[in-house]
């Protein structure tokens, strides 16, 4: 795992094919802004599918990985045993609380649904995609979603998406 964006951590030969497939499948799609973290996976994959087009860019750390703190470098699945374990106002030790991670994903969410342009591709992470293609739903572990896969959605759909998200946030259910 890799929760700082400080550490170079580029994409694979098989995530450099999963950007060039997601670039063939949003074919000519008008996309009039794209978004992505600070990671550099993300700046990769969004040249790769954007290839020769001219769109900008605007990097939103608000979409960052979340911060694994003592589990950073580690395995995926160690994480998620710790995750299962623990309360979402817990954080591993140097880490985000999920409270905390849910949050910013929801700022950063936000910052989305407020531009101005019309399509926007987001390039970001597992977990706030899983978060947004789960309906909002929190849960204490999520499944992962496909590396470059594209997820079409519309501003009210992600609105509505992004308001259980906050709702949870009033009320945590772990």
């Amino acid at each position: 795992m890799n929760g700082d964006p400080s550490v170079s951590c580029p994409l694979s030969e098989r995530g450099r094919e999963e950007a060039l497939a997601l670039g063939r499948a949003l074919g000519d799609e008008r996309i009039d802004l794209c978004v992505t973290s600070e990671f550099e996976r993300t700046h990769e994959t969004a040249d790769l599918a954007l290839a020769d087009r001219h769109v900008p860019r605007f990097v939103l750390p608000d979409l960052n990985d979340p911060n694994y703190g003592s589990f950073e470098g580690g395995l995926l699945d160690d994480y998620r045993a710790w995750a299962r374990a623990h309360r979402s106002d817990e954080a591993p030790p140097g880490g985000e609380t999920r409270q905390q991670i849910v949050a910013r994903y929801a700022r950063g969410l936000e910052t989305v649904l407020v531009r101005p342009e019309e399509t926007i591709l987001v390039v970001a992470h597992s977990l706030p995609v899983a978060y947004v293609l789960g309906g909002g739903d929190i849960a204490p572990v999520v499944s992962l979603v496909g590396h470059a896969e594209p997820h079409r959605l519309r501003a009210e759909e992600l609105a509505e998406r992004v308001e259980r998200m906050r709702s949870w946030l009033a009320e945590p259910t772990w």
